[in-house]
């Protein structure tokens, strides 16, 4: 499921945005600090609401939803467009000791692509899944926080910097979150 299955502008989505190929790019802060900027402008300027959201080396899950009289679909298609020119850039200035590997990568995946003029760094879609009930909301958060304790990134969910685990047990995280409960 792409961007047109976000069929409520304003609706609450779990959405998984992953890069081309599962690409472990998210290794490194500054990659990471690109979607944490990204997604504060957006909060601040474009209406994005975050329920819960975690970074993993290749893909981010977020609850999202639009304020009103905002498109949530917009929204991410802006996110990902500025955030893959962002990385790509970021990658080609970085010491990065798999630069050509990666950019190759996108470069390729950028080519087979008609609306592609370089490189492409998303894979097409989000995976939307619609919110409907306080039990899915709760199993989805639950999900996204459990994500880098099964990743063996962390023992404890709210240890983890670049995740909203650490809002739902009382801390304050990296974005502004929605609490769901």
């Amino acid at each position: 499921m792409g961007l047109k299955s976000i069929t409520e502008k304003s609706g609450i989505y779990f959405i998984t945005p992953t890069v081309v190929d599962w690409v472990d790019v998210f290794t490194k802060p500054v990659y990471k600090n690109i979607i944490i900027e990204s997604l504060q402008f957006c909060q601040r300027e474009k209406g994005l609401d975050i329920y819960a959201w975690v970074i993993m080396t290749n893909h981010l899950h977020l609850v999202v939803s639009a304020k009103e009289g905002f498109d949530l679909a917009a929204i991410l298609r802006d996110f990902k467009k500025y955030t893959s020119k962002q990385i790509i850039q970021t990658i080609q200035q970085e010491n990065e000791s798999r630069k050509i590997w990666m950019l190759n990568r996108f470069e390729y995946a950028g080519k087979n692509d008609s609306k592609i003029k370089n490189y492409k760094f998303w894979q097409d879609g989000n995976e939307p899944k619609p919110v409907y009930s306080s039990e899915f909301m709760k199993q989805k958060i639950d999900y996204i926080h459990q994500n880098p304790i099964k990743a063996e990134i962390v023992n404890e969910a709210e240890y983890y910097r670049y995740s909203s685990a650490i809002d739902y047990v009382g801390g304050k995280g990296l974005l502004d979150v929605y609490l769901a409960w």
